[in-house]
């Protein structure tokens, strides 16, 4: 039950959850942000403001090119404004171009050639993913890599695998295309293909065989007091000794699981979104900043190396989610410009503010549908509803 003593009893948890997420945010937000500055500023762009967060300043500086460099009372999100932008969305402004003398719209965002429009805009998103990669890769070369061999171990009677031929003793090299190197890779890709053909590619004694295997979908529930669908055939490993000791990669072979994973996070939030849209998932497992602190918190009691990962995994989703056709989001001023190429002209101004208007609410809706889910999973948790 919910009393006023539980409440004052979570409070210096509740302060560290935030602290914890404020910071891993912060580190995801700079970095999108620097994307877009450092490009900017190589393309002679006038940058006005670099923000983390919204809202009235906390405090801030001003460098010697006439940048203002601040952090903002609302933490959640950051922006860099041109000379030229009329607001933090980056919407451009023709009035604001008009007042300026010839020496001021040399730097201004709308007088650059397209690709170099292209190439600010795209910047956020690329930071984000090349932090993600830079993150995995460090942690594989600093803590090694921890892996359970892709050998089945037992299989259970009336699941699908059983159904399909699975024996113990196979070793699954392949799911529908996807390369197997570790029993992690079966669970992460059966969980999110719940009810789909899938086909498995098996090792069994040197002999290669092409197993067709559809997954039960079962809902289960997670410690935040949400539900969700996920995929299961019904194996377990032969072995869970590699958890236990971690493996030494060399920086080659950590930077290219740290791509792998960065491609993975990003292929697996682009299928969980068509789930979703397509109702195979259920939408209110989709969560705000309220879940990812709670889930922040969580990964932090394990140490340095899950927060280390958690902050490329926020970081990958981060870049995929701003490269989404929203006109409000970097993806849809980048259709703006693919547009722009193909007509070999802008839009028009009116077709532009449209659809910004279209993306604003877009956003607004999901922000709100999001937060209004986190809400319900803390109620649920304190008042213990199912």
């Amino acid at each position: 039950m919910l009393t006023l003593a539980n409440v004052a009893t979570s409070m210096p948890g509740v302060l560290l959850t935030i602290l914890q997420f404020l910071v891993v945010l912060t580190i995801v937000v700079f970095v999108h942000e620097f994307g877009h500055f450092i490009v900017a500023r190589w393309c002679g762009v006038t940058v006005k403001t670099f923000s983390i967060g919204f809202g009235k300043e906390i405090f801030g500086f001003t460098d010697k090119k006439g940048t203002r460099w601040r952090f903002a009372w609302i933490p959640l999100g950051g922006y860099v404004k041109f000379v030229d932008d009329e607001n933090a969305a980056s919407q451009p402004s023709a009035e604001a171009l008009e007042r300026m003398s010839a020496a001021e719209r040399a730097g201004a965002f709308q007088n650059k050639p397209l690709w170099q429009r292209a190439a600010v805009v795209a910047a956020g998103p690329m930071a984000n993913f090349v932090l993600a990669i830079a993150v995995y890769a460090a942690v594989n070369l600093a803590f090694g890599v921890r892996t359970i061999t892709p050998t089945v171990g037992e299989v259970k009677v009336g699941m699908p695998a059983a159904a399909a031929g699975i024996k113990p003793g196979d070793v699954i090299t392949s799911i529908d295309g996807w390369t197997i190197e570790g029993f992690e890779d079966i669970q992460r890709v059966v969980g999110v293909n719940g009810g789909r053909p899938l086909k498995f590619g098996i090792n069994r004694g040197g002999e290669k065989l092409t197993l067709e295997v559809t997954p039960e979908v079962r809902e289960q529930s997670d410690s935040f007091g949400g539900t969700f669908r996920r995929g299961l055939i019904g194996i377990a490993p032969s072995s869970v000794a590699g958890l236990k000791e971690a493996k030494s990669v060399g920086p080659l072979e950590a930077l290219r699981l740290g791509i792998r994973e960065t491609y993975t996070n990003i292929a697996h939030t682009l299928q969980g979104i068509a789930d979703i849209v397509t109702q195979r998932q259920a939408a209110d497992q989709m969560g705000g900043p309220i879940l990812m602190a709670q889930v922040t918190a969580r990964v932090a009691e394990g140490g340095i190396e899950p927060l280390l990962r958690w902050i490329a995994f926020i970081s990958a989703n981060i870049g995929f989610l701003n490269l989404l056709p929203i006109p409000v989001l970097d993806g849809g001023h980048l259709v703006y410009y693919a547009i722009e190429g193909v007509l070999r002209r802008p839009m028009s101004r009116r077709m532009q503010e449209i659809g910004f208007q279209i993306g604003v609410a877009l956003v607004l809706m999901l922000m709100v549908y999001v937060n209004l889910n986190d809400l319900l999973r803390v109620w649920r948790g304190w008042t213990g509803a199912g």
